[in-house]
């Protein structure tokens, strides 16, 4: 295996399988729940946190997991973050109560932050310009697919073997990670030093964490006092972090404020919230319609969303490929009006008595069209990032496209329930609730709009140095 070493296609392979177990660790819980609940003899909001403690614990690290890349390198900080993911996931297969369960969820969380941002920034270190799209197709096909077949895989696992193994199952896969990592993918740096900001990292992380909390139990709390007073505690973190890092620009900065002068990196950031929001709120709404409107097992719900799984991933390898030859832009258009229309149809189908087969093709226009964003909403956004930036980079996007995730999905879950009581039963609110993703794909679509076009000369990136 050393003979791979510095590859950049077997590179990808590794990065690609470290970032397939994070993401489909964000969904593959929810098609769990009730299996979970009945296993440990739970509540519901006990068993909610193992889903919503992932993605806070991801959100509140990855703006720090992208500086300790810059910091550590790249390789190190990946190698580590799959480590201890992969040692969490025992845990979570092995808790027999909701407590334990949580806390290793949260551990799960902090290795795939760690990951996460390091898997951008080797692909953007070991691929040149003209070749970028493909490999971020590749690598972005395979997380857009982890994204959505979490719910199709864990009925599979559900029903053949128990809720248990939607953990367990990323053992192997974890220790393939850890020794390919050490053994194939290049040690990268950019030949400088630099310092970690641990008061800036104290305030990210409790603004972020404030929020993140607010946002995913805000309707458990029904929006009162306790939910506002965090979101006013985030802002005042988040307004103290803004200060802190104002001063230290002429430092280390966690976040570099030359980023938000790069308009199309600015403006993707945007984008790409608006892109992860929608997928995962009709993902959410779709598995809850078929299963408390339909009345399906969590297997079958799995089999109607398993089309938006392979065309993600179809679609976003020849998206990649494409995003070499044309602007960036126009693909990322394209994408967000054919998932919109995608999320229409799925809507439209609500509204009446239908056989559970009827939604099987809307769910594969989602996935078209979520295929269609997933490569180049990346190249757009790093075309023009520096390389001694590109850990802060990701770390940047990764949280704003979780954070995303987190609102857009709290978002739908609270149309739902404040629907429900005027909305003529469940399945009219969950079809009401539509709105939201779509509302999001079409501001995202005329963001578009505001990109700048692709100049024909490639950036000057400082190259990475090979450590010693």
């Amino acid at each position: 295996m050393s003979r791979l070493r510095g590859n950049p296609w077997a590179t990808l392979v590794v990065l690609s399988l470290g970032y397939f177990m994070t993401l489909l660790d964000s969904t593959i819980v929810t098609i769990a729940i009730p299996s979970i609940i009945d296993s440990m003899h739970a509540t519901l909001p006990q068993v909610l946190w193992a889903l919503n403690s992932y993605i806070i614990a991801i959100t509140v690290l990855l703006i720090t997991a992208g500086r300790l890349g810059d910091r550590y390198g790249p390789r190190q900080v990946f190698v580590v973050g799959v480590l201890l993911f992969t040692v969490a996931s025992l845990l979570c297969g092995l808790a027999t109560v909701p407590g334990v369960l949580v806390a290793a969820r949260v551990l799960q969380g902090a290795g795939a932050a760690l990951l996460m941002p390091q898997s951008l920034t080797l692909i953007v270190a070991s691929f040149p310009r003209e070749r970028r799209g493909t490999a971020l197709g590749v690598w972005g096909a395979v997380g857009g697919v982890a994204s959505v077949l979490g719910p199709s895989l864990g009925g599979l696992l559900i029903n053949l073997a128990g809720w248990r193994w939607i953990f367990l199952v990323n053992l192997p896969i974890g220790a393939l990670v850890v020794l390919a990592g050490l053994t194939v993918m290049p040690d990268l740096r950019t030949g400088r030093r630099h310092l970690l900001d641990l008061p800036g990292v104290a305030l990210a992380s409790l603004a972020l964490a404030c929020f993140a909390y607010a946002v995913t139990n805000g309707a458990d709390h029904h929006w009162g006092p306790l939910v506002w007073a965090l979101l006013v505690a985030a802002g005042l973190f988040g307004t103290g972090f803004t200060v802190r890092q104002r001063h230290r620009q002429d430092g280390d900065p966690l976040v570099p404020f030359a980023l938000l002068r790069i308009r199309g990196y600015t403006v993707t950031l945007g984008i790409a919230a608006a892109i992860t929001g929608a997928t995962f709120a009709i993902t959410v709404l779709a598995a809850l319609y078929f299963q408390s409107v339909l009345g399906l097992s969590a297997f079958w719900a799995g089999v109607i969303l398993a089309p938006a799984s392979a065309m993600s991933m179809l679609v976003a390898l020849v998206a990649g490929r494409l995003a070499d030859r044309i602007e960036g832009r126009f693909i990322l258009l394209t994408g967000m009006v054919v998932q919109g229309a995608g999320i229409l149809w799925t809507a439209l189908l609500m509204s009446g008595p239908v056989h559970w087969t009827a939604f099987l093709a809307p769910m594969a226009v989602i996935g078209t069209g979520n295929g269609c964003s997933i490569a180049p909403r990346t190249t757009v956004a790093m075309r023009d990032v520096p390389q001694e930036l590109t850990g802060a980079a990701s770390g940047i996007l990764e949280t704003v496209r979780q954070l995303g995730a987190m609102v857009f999905t709290a978002g739908v879950v609270a149309l739902v329930q404040g629907l429900r009581s005027v909305a003529d039963g469940s399945g009219a609110a969950m079809r009401a609730a539509t709105v939201l993703p779509i509302a999001a794909l079409a501001l995202g679509a005329v963001a578009c709009l505001a990109l700048p076009r692709e100049r024909t000369e490639p950036a000057v990136r400082a190259r990475p140095v090979p450590s010693d």
